[in-house]
């Protein structure tokens, strides 16, 4: 986890991110709106049935609003060195939502109903959560009395990583707007990925660094899902 303690602006790695991006998105706008689905489909055999306007506009919506939060949270909050590998592997990931949520919503058959005005709120509530408590912490630590200290406070004080809590919850606000069962398998994995990986590893540095801090702060906080879990 000695990544986590490098320091850097990393200016050539986000910018290569992105632009990556960029790409993505012109990419999902062409897939949703430019006929690129009917071409994608069509090549594996599969009849295109349905043209649900809006559910392809709040996907692509959901997809401009990830790119300025992340792109606005690598570029002001992250403060860390970004290596050249991750910046291919960070786009790839997000070809996932930006790409797979396009592919997986483009031959969506029903009307849009109460179960999507479900979907963009748990969108909003995980968007926020991820956002809001990366700032609450940004500013904590810019306060020179707090150098050297565990921030535990804000939405941070509800669960130990309420970021990633929030990923997951816009992630699967993403797959209710397909309604395609196939879609919830993204969230799924990213749910293990944090829970089994990202968690844990974090977890190991944060306790080499903080030490009783962290064991005082484990024992009071929820590691990942507020309140359960």
């Amino acid at each position: 986890m000695d990544l986590y303690s490098q320091k850097a602006t990393s200016i050539p790695q986000k910018s290569v991110i992105i632009f990556l991006e960029i790409v993505l998105l012109f990419f999902s706008y062409w897939i949703l709106f430019k006929g690129g689905g009917d071409v994608l489909f069509e090549k594996v055999g599969i009849n295109i049935s349905a043209e649900n306007f809006v559910g392809r506009t709040t996907i692509f919506v959901f997809n401009l609003v990830v790119f300025v939060r992340m792109t606005f949270m690598m570029l002001y909050l992250l403060k860390r060195k970004i290596p050249w590998e991750e910046s291919i592997s960070v786009p790839l990931a997000f070809s996932l939502y930006y790409i797979g949520f396009s592919l997986f919503v483009y031959n969506r058959e029903t009307v849009f109903g109460g179960m999507d005005y479900f979907g963009i709120i748990l969108f909003g509530i995980g968007s926020l959560l991820n956002t809001v408590s990366e700032l609450q912490r940004h500013f904590w630590k810019k306060k020179a009395e707090n150098k050297g200290k565990l921030y535990t406070k804000g939405l941070f004080g509800y669960s130990m990583h309420i970021n990633y809590f929030g990923d997951v919850l816009w992630v699967t606000a993403f797959a209710i707007i397909t309604q395609n069962y196939y879609a919830f398998l993204l969230p799924v994995f990213l749910f293990c990925m944090f829970a089994f990986w990202n968690i844990p590893l974090l977890d190991k540095y944060l306790s080499s660094k903080y030490k009783e801090q962290f064991v005082k702060y484990s024992k009071k906080v929820k590691k990942f899902v507020p309140f359960v879990y």
